[in-house]
């Protein structure tokens, strides 16, 4: 079997060679080019031709940021953002580089704390990336879609929107959002899989990218009026007697939070009056609770394949039936609308 070509961008010699140590023990793997700096990246990405790319954030020369979207312009590559940057700013960038193209990000310890665990998370999260097909990903946001049959609007307006996402989530959500009209009064309920390290900063980089509102959920807060409402990281979000509730509950998928926790719990306590979609992400978190919210007589769209990052999560909804439409990613903004009533922008 050929080996996954691997290009390493690390400005740090002592954390790249350590990469490159454990990319080089496991089999599969196959280091084809070291990069101290973001011009050297884009260099070696055009000569080496890498199956995928480990990016740092922080580096002379060119930014992480300014690496990927160049790469995803000119010669798209799966890229693996690994950071230790967690202040504002470069949280900021890291956001940028996903909604970029960069496929998923992972925290980088220092040389010596690299455990086996990481080590094995790293190479793993490496070698699901590499398979990611960006380039046909780019290029099909503007294909026909086929949705399902039954792709009518709700009887009624719903009383509230619910979004889950993981993998190449960041990019998908600020479309969604962007294309929500400004005059709308209903609630965004919104799950993005994110770890700990990465998602402190997001409900307020999201706030910058559109025209609603964003922050985190509070614990207790009235299910009601405009805004978007996002899960924070490592906390449950789950709607009970109308009003929003964190919780540290067991993961689910080995995800917390999880969509599914939301989903469900939205089935029960607003039944049709929701509208909720699922976007891309690996796994099947969402799935479930998506097929729930539409046998209480929700809305339900699930994002087509064409325009996924991965086809995970919205796959295995469209398996169970739970989506009433399949719909590109640039569809699933203005159908939210209509369902909620409002106008498109």
């Amino acid at each position: 079997m050929t080996s996954i070509r691997v290009l390493v961008v690390e400005d740090s010699l002592t954390i790249r060679k350590r990469l490159c140590e454990v990319l080089g023990a496991d089999p599969d793997l196959e280091v084809v080019g070291e990069a101290e700096d973001g011009k050297r990246a884009i260099e070696l990405c055009s000569i080496v031709r890498p199956h995928v790319i480990t990016l740092d954030m922080v580096l002379p020369k060119m930014s992480g940021l300014a690496v990927t979207e160049y790469v995803m312009a000119h010669q798209p590559t799966p890229i693996l953002v690994v950071s230790a940057s967690t202040n504002r700013g470069d949280l900021f960038k890291t956001y940028d580089a996903l909604a970029a193209g960069a496929v998923d990000v992972m925290e980088k310890p220092a040389a010596q704390d690299m455990d086996d665990a990481w080590e094995r998370r790293f190479t793993s999260t490496l070698k699901l990336v590499a398979r990611v097909k960006v380039i046909t990903h780019m290029r099909a946001l503007r294909k026909p879609h086929h949705a399902l049959a039954d792709v009518g609007e709700p009887a009624h307006a719903c009383e509230l929107i619910a979004i889950g996402a993981s993998t190449g989530g960041p990019r998908a959500v600020v479309e969604v959002l962007q294309a929500l009209p400004k005059n709308l009064a209903q609630p965004v309920l919104l799950v993005v899989h994110l770890s700990a390290s990465f998602g402190t900063g997001f409900a307020e980089w999201l706030d910058s990218q559109s025209a609603h509102r964003v922050r985190f959920a509070a614990d207790g807060q009235p299910l009601g009026g405009p805004g978007v409402f996002l899960a924070p990281a490592d906390r449950h979000l789950h709607v009970r007697q109308r009003r929003l509730h964190l919780c540290d509950g067991p993961e689910r998928h080995s995800c917390r939070p999880s969509v599914d926790v939301l989903f469900e719990s939205i089935a029960i306590d607003c039944g049709a009056a929701a509208a909720a979609c699922l976007l891309t992400g690996m796994g099947g978190d969402g799935a479930r609770g998506l097929l729930q919210i539409r046998k209480s007589g929700g809305f339900t769209i699930a994002q087509d394949e064409a325009s996924c990052v991965v086809y995970g999560m919205p796959r295995e909804a469209m398996l169970l039936g739970a989506a009433r439409s399949i719909l590109p990613l640039h569809e699933i903004g203005p159908a939210l609308a209509r369902a909620a009533g409002a106008r498109e922008p």
